[in-house]
């Protein structure tokens, strides 16, 4: 699919609008950019494809063998090697941990999987879910130790990591390296809403994402972002829910609870330089609540968008 447009700067070079996409991390990622006809749409495609599926490989937890899962099943207090990017993404998380006051924490991997969310994880167990509810989890001194300089990560406590709250929004930003490296200047990338835009359409607009209206079951449109330059992620309690009990349940963890999150926002989206940042932070704002989330946002300068269960809607623009 795809339609022609001229690049005013350049009237004689007429741009044509190219859609690629493949599957990776659960769901689907897509790229799309303006150019000549001198693109080896193949060979950018496989690129693409390439850059997902190394991220899915080094930090899913559905795959036994990623090397989060390694990481995940070896001793604790094992040093284990693991890729840069890895590592990289393991720092990021820690330290957006540390300024949401644990909000945001990648040590809920056995509440994933004891709620019956995530790889390998069965209707939650009672006994098991007595065992960790009410256990704050948020400990990262105490939790993982990364030497960078040897590429290396340990586990300092019998705790699952989960990077299912930023992982992906890494992933997106892989996809933009990979449009940058191949000379793109004019694009739009994403993963399953979690979505990087750079340079302008070939009209001198911006890329426009929709942002959705948190309604479980239905796909209406809140309105609309204008992104250039800059990442965009939500996080909400209207999608990949459970039914439990008659209850249904957030796949977000609430780290400070032990269970899945009950809040009074139904979704955050978070504009950020990364989709990675974008896409932790949503989730840590989320966490945090509609009186908590905004007022971290605003001390640490964060442009994002509250949208309450009631329907009120509340931003700190920056």
């Amino acid at each position: 699919m795809s339609k022609t447009s001229t690049d005013p700067a350049r009237s004689s070079v007429v741009l044509r609008r190219q859609a690629l996409s493949g599957p990776g991390m659960g769901s689907r990622w897509s790229a799309l950019f303006y150019a000549g006809g001198n693109v080896d749409e193949a060979t950018l495609t496989r690129r693409l494809q390439g850059a997902v599926d190394r991220v899915e490989q080094q930090m899913s937890t559905w795959l036994p063998d990623s090397d989060l899962e390694r990481l995940n099943s070896a001793p604790v207090g094992a040093w284990v090697k693991v890729p840069r990017d890895l590592t990289h993404v393991l720092a990021a998380a820690l330290e957006i941990g540390r300024l949401s006051a644990g909000a945001f924490d990648i040590g809920v991997g056995d509440l994933v999987k004891a709620w019956g969310f995530g790889g390998g994880s069965r209707v939650p167990d009672g006994e098991g879910i007595a065992a960790l509810a009410g256990r704050s989890l948020f400990e990262p001194p105490k939790t993982l130790q990364l030497d960078h300089t040897g590429q290396r990560a340990r586990r300092l406590a019998p705790r699952r990591l989960d990077l299912s709250g930023i992982a992906k929004g890494y992933g997106v930003d892989e996809l933009a390296r990979v449009m940058t490296e191949a000379g793109m200047s004019s694009w739009l990338v994403g993963i399953d809403g979690e979505m990087r835009a750079e340079g302008m359409k070939p009209d001198g607009s911006p890329w426009t994402v929709a942002h959705e209206k948190p309604v479980p079951g239905e796909r209406e449109i809140l309105g609309v972002l204008e992104l250039s330059g800059a990442a965009v992620a939500t996080s909400g309690s209207y999608r990949h829910r459970m039914e439990v009990g008659g209850r249904m349940l957030s796949h977000t963890m609430d780290p400070f609870r032990g269970a899945p999150l009950e809040s009074d926002l139904a979704a955050v989206t978070v504009l950020a330089e990364t989709c990675m940042a974008a896409d932790a932070w949503a989730t840590a704002l989320l966490v945090r609540g509609a009186k908590d989330g905004p007022a971290l946002a605003r001390r640490l300068r964060l442009s994002a968008l509250f949208v309450r269960t009631d329907g009120e809607v509340e931003a700190t623009w920056h």
